[in-house]
């Protein structure tokens, strides 16, 4: 989780060092996340996150200098809070590398269930192609996550096929993830499904 940690830290203005500060942080956010739920994007203004949070214009912009540096830290916020839930699901045992990723494609799916803002944002894709690392999208920074729990959990070979096997798949289950509450807030189970099959058919072409 150190990336997105980083990430946050380059992003707001003022280090939040104090408890309080760190406090504020997430209450802008949380105010933010709710402002895009209930209008979208294009909603989002600073005084509207402002008025929401209890707070002062002057506040908001003592952490962030302007809205598109509040969609990035929140975009890295969603993906730490992936990265913790990932962590707890995934059991220190698991039968099988299919269930890890189906571990994976559950906690994506509760998260756009739950989390506000989380559809509209997800982990920055909208906002920035290279929003978490220099050389590195959203989508591969997924992808080596992926490929971490393979080869940790289930004694998959590190190698170029599997990351380019599991960057495919991410790119074709957020797509087909995004599809799925699309018109559904719970999800059209059919898509949710597919992208789990199509998961297992591509990392099945890799030998553990």
């Amino acid at each position: 989780m150190s990336e997105t940690t980083d990430l946050l830290k380059k992003i707001i203005r003022t280090e939040p060092i104090q408890q309080r500060s760190s406090a504020r942080i997430t209450l802008l956010l949380d105010a933010a996340a709710e402002i895009i739920s209930e209008h979208g994007i294009e909603g989002l203004t600073t005084s509207d996150v402002a008025t929401k949070s209890k707070s002062s214009v002057g506040v908001v912009y003592r952490y962030f200098p302007n809205i598109r540096s509040l969609l990035q830290a929140l975009a890295a916020r969603n993906m730490e809070r992936f990265m913790e839930r990932l962590e707890v699901a995934i059991p220190p045992e698991p039968a099988r590398w299919a269930n890890g990723l189906d571990s994976a494609i559950d906690c994506y799916v509760d998260m756009m269930r739950t989390e506000p803002g989380f559809r509209a944002i997800r982990f920055g894709d909208i906002i920035d192609d290279r929003l978490l690392e220099p050389d590195v999208n959203s989508g591969g920074m997924l992808a080596q996550l992926f490929m971490s729990l393979l080869i940790d959990h289930y004694g998959f070979t590190k190698s170029d096929d599997l990351m380019f096997r599991l960057e495919v798949s991410v790119e074709v289950s957020d797509a087909l993830l995004k599809r799925a509450f699309q018109h559904d807030p719970a999800g059209d189970e059919r898509f949710i499904e597919r992208s789990r099959d199509l998961v297992r058919a591509e990392l099945g072409l890799v030998s553990a």
